[in-house]
């Protein structure tokens, strides 16, 4: 059965895409069997792997129950996927039936069997799609700009996680908070970490010691449809996001071995 990993920021522009296609790609690269889902209408995830988002089946569609999700996932050189589009903006007020934050979870069932991981990438927002996420993860990753607007609302993030540990999903742990856009040789790159870490010790978690560093070829390699491995192998955000997939294998493992298995 699939671990489940949703990141999460309801700020945008924090590398929460990004971050969500090197993870997806890197674990690929370390053999593991991996699904990715876009829950954000902007469907960034997908354009970011060369998928065309337009004219195939999404996610949307999954939890119309329009298709089986089995038929809308698609096949890419770094993960499987399932894509989104703008048609989900709507999904807060469209989907307003009783149980509707376990529509992705009872979706996921029939296909995480097939999977060692499921990545989920979220909007910047803490709404309905954002709570589909939590209640079907196992772990969330927090991506943060090392910038001081970044830092708001994160803290806010633990109100929901402790109402869905309470509700819906008990096994939900947060993984630990990834610092993007980081440049070392910064004051307030330094001040926003230790920012960081005050509120990953409030959620019950800590910053990962994987440092995302700043490259214009995260930015160029979407464009091309590649993973940031691919496009740039020798640059700092793909030295850095090795490390960090590795990272979270290693904290996976440890929580599983303090913890006993998740599911």
């Amino acid at each position: 059965m699939a671990t489940i990993i949703a990141l999460t920021n309801q700020k945008g522009g924090v590398g929460k895409t990004t971050t969500s296609s090197a993870l997806a790609a890197g674990l690929t690269r370390e053999g593991k069997k991996v699904l990715g889902i876009d829950l954000d209408p902007q469907g960034n995830f997908g354009f970011c792997l060369g998928l065309d988002i337009d004219n195939n089946k999404t996610i949307y569609d999954v939890l119309k129950y329009q298709v089986p999700i089995e038929n809308a996932i698609q096949s890419t050189d770094y993960c499987d996927l399932i894509t989104s589009n703008i048609l989900l903006s709507g999904a807060e007020l469209e989907f307003n039936a009783p149980g509707r934050e376990l529509m992705l979870k009872r979706n996921l069932q029939f296909v995480d069997q097939r999977y060692d991981f499921i990545i989920i990438d979220t909007p910047p927002a803490l709404n309905f799609l954002t709570i589909n996420a939590y209640a079907a993860a196992d772990y969330l990753i927090i991506p943060m700009a090392a910038e001081i607007l970044s830092i708001v609302g994160v803290a806010q993030i633990k109100e929901t996680v402790n109402s869905i540990q309470h509700s819906v999903n008990p096994r939900l742990h947060v993984l630990g908070i990834l610092l993007t856009k980081f440049n070392r040789r910064t004051i307030l790159a330094r001040e926003v970490k230790e920012m960081a870490e005050n509120i990953a010790n409030q959620i019950g978690t800590s910053v990962f010691e994987s440092l995302i560093r700043p490259s214009v070829s995260v930015a160029e390699a979407p464009a091309h449809g590649e993973s940031i491995y691919e496009y740039s192998p020798r640059s700092n955000p793909s030295i850095d996001y090795t490390a960090f997939v590795k990272e979270v294998l290693n904290r996976i493992s440890q929580q599983e071995g303090t913890h006993g298995t998740q599911k």
